[in-house]
C-alpha cells in the first residue's frame, strides 16, 4: 500500500485552517480504497499571513521553506517525499517556493506532485479592484483587509508572475519527472449566483469561477517576442518594417481539468469548501476523482496519458455546461458559457525600458480593427503598477467560430458564429517626436499569428520590443570659434532634428 504525506496550502485572505472544510477527510476516506494510505498525522494544513501589507509573496515562500523543513518531518528520500494540494493563490506560494528554492538547484525536492486548485498562476481580475473594495467580496475574503504586496503579484500581468511563468515556459520541461515536480492544474467554470456581487462584475465573469479566470489557471502557456525591425530613412522621413516574430516557445504539456458545477469559494460549490466527508457526496466526486488522477501518476508516460485524459474531460464538462439557467420570478436568464483566452501585452523598448503610453489596436481580416467578430472582446486591464503591461480577455469561441446554442426546451438562444482565423495588431507608442521617440509598428493580421496567440482556456504572453529612437542632438561638440573669445552657444532651445543615433 502506497503511504501518503499531503500538506494542504489555502488561497488569499484566509484567517482560519476551517476553509479547507472536509476535504482532507473526504481524500483520507477514500484513499484505502484505491490502493493508498493517508494517516491523520500525515495531513498537514497550512496556514500562512497573507493580510499584512508587509508581506510578499516571496516573504511567504521563504517562511514556507523554514515550515518544510522544521515541520515536515521524515522527508529527503523519494519515498517520503509530499503531495501539495494548493487553493487559488496558494498556487503561486507554492510554486514561488519551488522556483526559489529547488528548481535548479541539483537537490531532489520534498515536493512530488503539486495539485491546484483553482489557481490564480496568471493573476485574478479582481485584484486590481483594491483592498477596500476587495474585503468586502464574502466569497474570495473573510472580513480582513487584504495585504497590498499580494494583492500586487495577483494584478493581471504583474512583473512577478510574469517573471514566474515565462521561466516555466522556458525552463519547466526538464523539471517534470518522477525525481523533480509532477504539476497539474484543476478548476471549475461555474458561479455560485447566490455569491454574485453585483457591484463587481468579475464575480460573475464568464470564462471564470468567479474568481479566477479558466485560462489564468492553465498552465500551457506561450510565449511570443514581436521585435520592431531597425529605423529606415526614406524621403526624408524615418520609418519601419513590420513586426517579426522573434521568440515563440510553448510551456510543457501540463494536465489540466475544468470540473463541473465547481466555483471559486462557498459551502455549496466551492472546489475546496464544498467537498463533503462522506464518499456519498456525488457532487464533488469529479474534484476528488480528479485529485486522486494526480496522485496516482509515478512517471512521465502516466503524466501523459493523464494530460490527454483531462483534455478529453475538459471538453465533455464545457460542452455539457454550455448554457446555464438561472430561474427568476420573472422566468429564465440564460447564460452561455464560451470558451474564452487570455493575451497578457507587455511593451518595452530596445535599451529595457517600459513603454507606458501606447494605444494597441488588434486587427482581423483584411488587417483591419473592424474585421474582429462581434462580441469576441470580454475585458481589458492595465497593470497600474507596471502600465506598459495590459491583458486582454477575449471569447475564443466567437473569435474562432461555433455552431448554434441551444437550450435545453429547444429554444435557439445563438445562431452558427463563423468566427475568424487572422489575427494581427497596430502598435502607436508615444512620444512620437522629440530627443526621445518611437515609431508605430503593426504585424499584419495572419493565420499564423492567430493559431500561436490564441487557445482556447489559456494564456498567451506577448513580448513587444519597440525601437528607442535616439536624437543626434541630445549630445553633440561645438568647435571653439574664436581663441580670443569666450564660447557662446546657447542650445536652451534646440530642435530634435531629423538625424538619430545609429543602433
Amino acid at each position: 500500500m502506497r503511504k501518503l504525506t499531503i500538506a494542504f496550502v489555502h488561497g488569499y485572505s484566509v484567517t482560519n485552517t476551517d476553509t479547507y472544510g472536509e476535504m482532507p477527510l473526504r481524500l483520507r476516506q477514500e484513499a484505502a480504497a484505491r490502493g493508498m494510505e493517508i494517516k491523520i498525522e500525515n495531513i498537514f494544513l497550512g496556514r500562512y499571513i497573507s493580510f499584512n501589507d508587509e508581506v510578499r509573496i516571496a516573504d511567504i515562500a521563504r517562511a514556507l521553506e523554514s515550515a518544510v523543513q522544521t515541520q515536515i518531518t521524515g522527508i529527503g528520500t523519494a519515498r517520503e517525499r509530499f503531495i501539495c494540494i494548493t487553493h487559488s493563490t496558494g498556487a503561486p506560494v507554492v510554486r514561488t517556493w519551488w522556483q526559489n528554492y529547488y528548481k535548479g538547484q541539483g537537490t531532489t525536492c520534498p515536493m512530488s506532485h503539486l495539485i491546484m486548485l483553482a489557481p490564480a498562476n496568471h493573476g485574478s481580475a479582481l485584484a486590481q479592484l483594491g483592498k477596500s473594495r476587495l474585503s468586502r467580496i464574502k466569497s474570495w475574503f473573510d472580513g480582513v483587509e487584504p495585504g497590498q504586496r499580494v494583492l500586487d503579484w495577483l494584478e493581471l500581468g504583474s512583473n512577478e508572475a510574469w517573471k514566474l511563468n515565462k521561466e516555466w515556459v522556458f525552463e519547466g520541461q526538464p523539471e517534470i519527472s518522477p525525481t523533480g515536480i509532477f504539476p497539474f492544474s484543476i478548476i471549475g467554470q461555474d458561479i455560485d449566483r447566490k455569491l454574485y456581487d453585483h457591484l463587481n462584475s468579475y464575480t460573475g465573469e464568464i470564462g471564470s469561477d468567479g474568481v479566477v479566470r479558466v485560462a489564468s489557471a492553465n498552465l500551457n502557456t506561450r510565449y511570443i517576442q514581436l521585435t520592431q525591425p531597425e529605423p529606415v530613412l526614406k524621403a526624408g522621413k524615418w520609418t519601419t518594417g513590420k513586426f517579426e516574430i522573434t521568440d515563440f516557445q510553448e510551456a510543457p504539456q501540463m494536465p489540466f481539468r475544468v470540473v463541473a458545477r465547481k466555483s471559486h469559494s462557498g459551502d455549496k460549490m466551492g472546489i475546496v469548501k464544498s467537498v463533503q466527508r462522506a464518499t456519498s457526496d456525488t457532487a464533488s466526486k469529479e474534484t476528488v476523482d480528479a485529485i486522486f488522477d494526480c496522485i496516482a501518476v509515478q512517471d512521465i508516460a502516466a503524466y501523459n496519458a493523464l494530460f490527454a485524459k483531462f483534455a478529453t474531460a475538459t471538453d465533455a464538462v464545457q460542452q455539457k455546461e454550455r448554457v446555464e439557467v438561472e430561474k427568476k420570478l420573472l422566468g429564465k436568464k440564460y447564460y452561455i458559457h464560451d470558451r474564452h483566452a487570455m493575451l497578457i501585452f507587455r511593451v518595452h523598448d530596445s535599451e529595457g525600458h517600459n513603454i507606458t503610453d501606447f494605444d494597441l489596436l488588434l486587427t482581423g481580416v483584411n488587417h483591419s480593427p473592424n474585421g474582429l467578430p462581434t462580441g469576441f472582446f470580454a475585458d481589458r486591464q492595465c497593470n497600474k503598477v507596471n502600465q506598459s503591461t495590459v491583458t486582454y480577455f477575449f471569447n475564443y469561441d466567437v473569435m474562432h467560430g461555433c455552431t448554434s446554442v441551444i437550450s435545453a426546451d429547444g429554444e435557439l438562444l445563438r445562431g452558427v458564429l463563423p468566427g475568424m482565423d487572422t489575427l494581427g495588431l497596430i502598435i502607436q507608442p508615444r512620444p512620437e517626436a522629440g530627443f526621445i521617440r518611437y515609431l508605430p509598428c503593426e504585424l499584419i493580421a495572419s493565420q499564423d499569428m492567430f493559431e500561436k496567440a490564441l487557445k482556447p482556456n489559456s494564456t498567451t504572453m506577448i513580448d513587444i520590443c519597440l525601437r528607442r529612437i535616439v536624437s543626434t542632438e541630445v549630445f553633440q561638440f561645438d568647435k571653439l570659434a574664436n581663441e580670443n573669445k569666450a564660447p557662446d552657444h546657447n542650445f536652451r532651445k534646440i530642435e530634435p532634428g531629423q538625424q538619430i543615433v545609429k543602433p
